[in-house]
């Protein structure tokens, strides 16, 4: 009986370093940007938004149309040593939904979205985006989504959030009173409430927009998505910003390999810290070939990741060189 017990523990053990090992595809450093599971999370369709669930067991994801004007929260399972077919979230598939994030306790799911909302709990304007958020349940499932409501939401769209260890929440917005076209924010949460936005400041935003913050847990750094900038790759690149002392340091171009001549968005650190996932543009078929494609091969270069649409990409986070522990 001790020795079964012994066999069955050791195996429990083996299949459990298994799943830890290929939740993320990576026995090794990746020290490149790398496709996320091709063929089933990176298809060829336009994906973005990667979020996984706090033990790393379901994944979350964006399908978009290919002209990023509707967007829906689908998800797999990492189920046998494999991610399943993804399926629509229970939650999505009816309006325009995006930008999910999970909360680290994995009780509380934030997402944007352009559902109907009563202008008694929202300004919204007609066609703007709202943060949204839901409770979890043990089982895994999500309540009913409510609209966060004011402050946080304005008469603008409201993008990404993201929420430190405390519940502070950072996002996107296009309120009123920015220094560009869209800023970056953060909200406190004190007694249960979100307290009245303030803006990141000079550090962080510009006359051009800032997009997608993503938050370390801890708040000492901030990596986000920026457009036209002068020092950018492409048309989208990732920044990186540092709070010494409570004060944001100037924000830094990450640089290539994770930045490129295409559009980089949806920057997210995996809960155990490890990697670094984003969304890509970047096109291997928008170049000369060595020689002349089939119709075959032009249609299947058309229909696969790195064809030009948004593919999702992850990385060893020590690629990004984050300089931590300074005060």
């Amino acid at each position: 009986m001790f020795r079964h017990r012994r066999v069955v523990f050791i195996f429990v053990l083996v299949a459990c370093a298994q799943i830890a090992r290929a939740q993320y595809s990576a026995t090794k450093l990746i020290s490149e940007p790398t496709i996320f599971a091709p063929g089933v999370i990176s298809t060829g369709d336009y994906e973005v938004c990667p979020t996984f669930s706090p033990d790393g067991s379901t994944f979350f994801f964006v399908k978009s149309t290919p002209d990023a004007n509707f967007w829906t929260i689908v998800f797999s399972r990492f189920e046998r040593g494999i991610w399943s077919d993804p399926q629509v979230a229970p939650f999505s598939g009816q309006y325009s939904d995006a930008d999910e994030f999970i909360t680290a306790d994995g009780k509380r799911m934030f997402f944007i979205s352009r559902r109907p909302v009563s202008p008694d709990i929202s300004p919204n304007a007609a066609g703007k985006l709202d943060i949204w958020v839901m409770d979890g349940s043990a089982g895994g499932d999500w309540g009913e989504p409510k609209n966060l409501g004011k402050p946080v939401n304005s008469e603008g769209s409201e993008y990404f959030p993201t929420l430190t260890r405390d519940g502070t929440l950072y996002f996107g917005s296009g309120r009123k009173g920015g220094k560009g076209g869209i800023d970056l924010y953060r909200s406190r949460l004190v007694n249960g409430k979100y307290l009245e936005p303030e803006n990141l400041g000079d550090a962080i935003n510009t006359t051009f927009d800032e997009f997608e913050p993503y938050i370390a847990p801890d708040e000492s750094f901030l990596i986000f998505m920026a457009a036209g900038r002068p020092d950018g790759l492409g048309g989208f690149d990732l920044y990186i910003s540092y709070n010494r002392n409570g004060r944001w340091t100037k924000a830094q171009n990450l640089g290539a390999p994770i930045n490129s001549a295409a559009d980089e968005l949806s920057p997210k650190v995996t809960p155990d810290g490890k990697y670094f996932f984003w969304a890509s543009t970047r096109s291997a078929i928008d170049k000369p070939k060595t020689r002349t494609w089939s119709f075959q091969e032009l249609s299947n270069g058309y229909h696969s990741p790195q064809n030009g649409l948004g593919d999702i990409y992850y990385i060893d986070v020590s690629a990004l060189r984050i300089e931590l522990g300074k005060n």
